[in-house]
C-alpha cells in the first residue's frame, strides 16, 4: 500500500478486496507509488498528474465497466464527463477548511469551488456515498440532494485474540496521519498540562509530513513517544495496552482509528469534530470535549485528568465500545456497498 496510506485508503482495499472475494471482477487505478494486491491495480500517474491519466485509462481500457466508484479526497475524477455509463462518488469528507493547510490562497480558493460549487453541478445526476452522517451533511450544505446520497460507514478490523494486559500506568494513543487537520501539536500541549498531574505516557503513532516538527516539540514535553509508523503487531499491541485512544482532529471522514481501538475494548477521548462524533457514542463508547477554541488545549488536558482518575468508567466505556464494533465488521460493509452498486448499475 502506498506509504502515505490512511484510513480511505484502508477502505478502498478492503472494499475491493472483498467485492472480489465475492465474484465480481475489480480494477483499482489510482495514483503511484502502487504495490501488489490481489486485485488488479493499474498507476495513473502520480499524485496530481493522476486526475489527468486515470480517466483516460478508465475511459479506454474499461468503459463497459458496470459501475465506476469515482473516489473524491478533496477533488474528484469527474466521471460523469467522460463515462455515460454508472459511476458514483465516494466522498470521506468536505475538504472545505483544509484546503488553505496545503496550497496558496489562491489555490485553496480555486479548489473551495471546486469542490463546493462545480462537484455538485457535474455530479447532480449521480450518487453519492458518504462514509459518516457528518459527511452526508456536509454533502447536503454545498447542494448534493440528500436523496442522492447513501451513508456507508467504514468496517473495522477485529485484533486477534490476545493476552496482552493493560498498562499499568495511564497509556493514551494517538493513532493518525501526521498532517495539519489532526492538530497533533495541539494534543501535545494538552499533554504537557496533564503530564504535571497523572503519571503515564502519551505515544503517538503515525507517519506523515509533520513527524519531525512533531518530534521536535515532544522533546520539550516529559513522557512523550512519537514513534512515526509501527507494524500491525506493535499497533494492535498498544490498542489493547492502552487506557484510551485520543483524537484531536478538527475533522475526520470517519473516526476508523477510534473503532480500532474500539474493537480492543479501549475507549476514546476526542475532541467533537465532524466524523469522530460519528465513530464515539459520547459518554457511552468513549468521551467527546466541547469548548471554546483558545480554551480547548486546558478542557482536554481536564479530560485526560479525568479519564485516567477513573477506572470504573473507563472499564464501562471500553466495554461498550467493544459491543459497538462488533457490528461493525467488513462484511457489513461489503453488504452496504453491494447493494448500492447494484442500485446504482440497474
Amino acid at each position: 500500500m502506498n506509504p502515505s496510506a490512511g484510513g480511505a485508503e484502508v477502505l478502498i482495499d478492503r472494499l475491493l478486496l472483498g467485492l472480489d472475494a465475492r465474484g465480481h471482477d475489480v480494477t483499482l487505478v489510482c495514483g503511484g507509488p502502487v504495490t501488489q494486491h490481489h486485485y488488479d491495480v493499474v498507476q495513473a500517474g502520480g499524485e496530481f498528474t493522476q486526475y489527468l491519466a486515470a480517466p483516460l485509462i478508465c475511459a479506454s481500457r474499461y468503459r463497459r465497466a458496470d459501475v465506476v466508484i469515482d473516489v473524491e479526497n478533496g477533488l474528484p475524477y469527474f466521471s460523469p464527463l467522460w463515462r455515460r455509463k454508472p459511476s458514483l462518488c465516494l466522498v470521506h469528507h468536505v475538504h472545505t477548511d483544509q484546503w488553505g493547510d496545503r496550497f496558496p490562497p489562491a489555490v485553496a480558493a480555486a479548489c473551495r469551488v471546486v469542490e463546493s460549487r462545480v462537484m455538485p453541478a457535474v455530479y447532480r445526476n449521480r450518487m453519492f456515498v458518504a462514509v459518516s452522517k457528518s459527511t452526508a451533511d456536509d454533502l447536503c450544505a454545498i447542494g448534493v440532494p440528500r436523496s442522492h446520497i447513501r451513508t456507508i460507514e467504514s468496517g473495522v478490523d477485529l485484533p486477534p485474540a490476545t493476552t496482552v494486559e493493560r498498562s499499568k500506568e495511564p497509556l493514551f494513543i494517538s493513532l493518525n496521519r501526521l498532517v495539519p487537520h489532526k492538530r497533533v501539536d495541539l494534543l501535545l500541549s494538552a499533554w504537557q498540562l496533564a503530564a504535571d498531574r497523572i503519571p503515564g505516557r502519551l505515544v503517538v503513532l503515525g507517519d506523515g509530513p509533520e513527524l519531525a516538527d512533531l518530534r521536535r516539540m515532544a522533546e520539550t514535553i516529559p513522557r512523550v513517544e512519537v514513534t512515526g509508523r509501527v507494524s500491525e503487531e506493535v499497533k494492535n499491541r498498544l490498542l489493547a495496552e492502552a487506557w484510551g485512544i485520543v483524537s484531536t482532529a478538527h475533522h475526520e471522514g470517519w473516526g476508523m482509528s477510534i473503532m480500532e481501538a474500539a474493537a480492543a475494548e479501549t475507549p476514546a477521548l476526542a475532541i467533537d469534530a465532524p466524523g469522530i462524533r460519528d465513530a464515539i457514542v459520547d459518554g457511552v463508547t468513549g468521551i467527546l470535549v466541547r469548548a471554546a477554541e483558545g480554551q480547548m488545549v486546558a478542557a482536554f488536558a481536564d479530560a485526560l485528568v479525568d479519564l485516567a482518575s477513573d477506572a470504573d468508567s473507563r472499564r464501562r466505556l471500553g466495554v461498550a465500545a467493544r459491543e459497538r464494533a462488533l457490528r461493525y465488521g467488513w462484511e457489513r460493509t461489503i453488504d452496504r456497498w453491494q447493494e448500492v452498486l447494484e442500485e446504482v448499475a440497474t
